[in-house]
């Protein structure tokens, strides 16, 4: 996917726009889906970054199953509070949820999110182990990162992460 520089024309709802980078800070998840479609379809999609826009209410919006054929999503600091919505992605293999405010729920990432191999999820609220259980169920998880979150204070922090996720090659890095 090229990145479009700031101040680009983009051809947005049958007008062109100029689009600086406080617009795409502040534009909803919703409205910068749009955007970033850019006239596809979203099964033509392999890659989506939404970095820096808004989500009410903490909340994945305009991402849907029609993207099936995602690989790569990056939802860094837009927010979050809870990934529930997010839909099945048979074939995304990297998610960027970095530098939002994430304590838990990471069960429907691996009932939706089969094939994942690749997690970042630094800075967000995760205090304890218990809430990175449900990534045992990711098989192909091979990098974690949770660097800046308080989890990784916990004495033997990382023989404990290895122990609970053996599948994993990378932690923080």
């Amino acid at each position: 996917m090229s990145e479009r520089g700031l101040g680009e024309k983009t051809r947005f709802s049958d007008h062109t726009e100029t689009i600086s980078g406080a617009d795409l800070r502040n534009m909803d998840m919703k409205k910068r889906v749009s955007l970033e479609l850019r006239h596809r379809s979203p099964a033509e999609v392999q890659e989506l970054v939404l970095d820096n826009c808004r989500s009410d209410e903490g909340k994945i919006e305009g991402i849907t199953e029609e993207f099936s054929n995602l690989e790569l999503l990056s939802l860094t600091n837009v927010g979050l509070t809870s990934v529930a919505d997010i839909p099945k992605l048979d074939k995304l293999k990297k998610l960027e949820l970095s530098d939002n405010r994430i304590s838990g729920g990471l069960e429907v990432l691996a009932e939706r999110l089969v094939n994942l191999t690749h997690l970042n999820l630094s800075g967000n609220k995760f205090k304890d182990l218990s809430t990175l259980e449900p990534l045992k169920k990711l098989p192909q998880l091979k990098s974690l990162d949770l660097f800046n979150c308080e989890v990784t204070n916990l004495g033997a922090y990382r023989d404990s992460i290895f122990t609970l996720l053996p599948q994993l090659t990378y932690l923080d890095g």
